[in-house]
């Protein structure tokens, strides 16, 4: 890895977990390419950091080929590679009961956490296997939705497994690249979208119970950690979630 300078690039960087890596990243002297669907909250968290000067806003809709390969294209015209890629961008649908989830639903999660994220790991692969020095790493968001299910959550929950294989197909295509691919998952982490599990959610048992957060500035030391290991060194699979929340038990 280059060590005058480190190149991110961060999907769905705008707000919560994105955000939170992207600020982590900077705040350790990262040059950070912000991406997501809209410029505001980008720009807005380029902003907010001390080192607005090693951050790039790039508005990206990831499901989008053109716009995955102008988000690389860009990086490396501006920074010269690309060290990491936070895989983060994604998106739920409605909590309905899987018989009511129309085809546009089930499209929409699977060209965003799914399609997007393998055509943001194919950009990476051909920038990281072509520079000098050659290779990087990425770091997929998983979840814990990549092990267990929530009740009425097929689409996000058969994408985030499927994360889990585009994670261990990458890492073991990565070696030979030196590009090192790994995976967070993050169970209850303190966003806006989040919230609303301190209200009370549905269980496992037809329950709606509340359920405890975390700290989303942790989740960004998490994704610091693991981007800073050397490349001989890789994290493949990393769980940082909330102590007390319902995972591991039955339901």
């Amino acid at each position: 890895m280059s060590e005058a300078k480190r190149v991110a690039v961060v999907t769905g960087a705008g707000t919560g977990i994105g955000k939170a890596a992207a600020l982590a990243l900077l705040k350790d002297g990262w040059h950070v390419v912000l991406a997501g669907r809209r410029a505001e909250p980008l720009q807005a968290v380029a902003q907010e950091s001390a080192a607005a000067a090693r951050a790039l806003a790039l508005p990206t809709d990831v499901a989008q080929a053109v716009s995955v390969q102008a988000l690389f294209d860009t990086t490396v015209q501006t920074w010269g590679r690309v060290d990491l890629l936070f895989n983060n961008a994604g998106v739920n649908a409605p909590g309905v009961p899987l018989e009511e989830l129309t085809l546009a639903q089930w499209k929409d999660v699977v060209d965003i956490n799914l399609t997007g994220m393998f055509l943001c790991i194919q950009q990476a692969f051909r920038v990281m296997k072509a520079q000098s020095p050659r290779g990087g790493r990425i770091i997929n968001n998983g979840s814990i939705s990549a092990h267990a299910p929530r009740p009425n959550s097929i689409a996000y929950t058969a994408t985030k497994h499927g994360v889990m294989g585009l994670t261990k197909a990458a890492s073991l295509d990565g070696r030979k690249y030196d590009i090192a691919v790994g995976q967070i998952d993050i169970g209850n982490a303190a966003t806006e979208l989040a919230m609303r599990m301190t209200q009370g959610v549905p269980q496992a048992n037809g329950q709606i119970a509340s359920e405890p957060l975390l700290d989303v500035d942790i989740v960004g030391q998490s994704v610091l950690y693991m981007a800073n290991l050397p490349l001989e060194a890789n994290v493949l699979f990393h769980t940082v979630m909330a102590t007390k929340m319902p995972f591991v038990g039955r339901g």
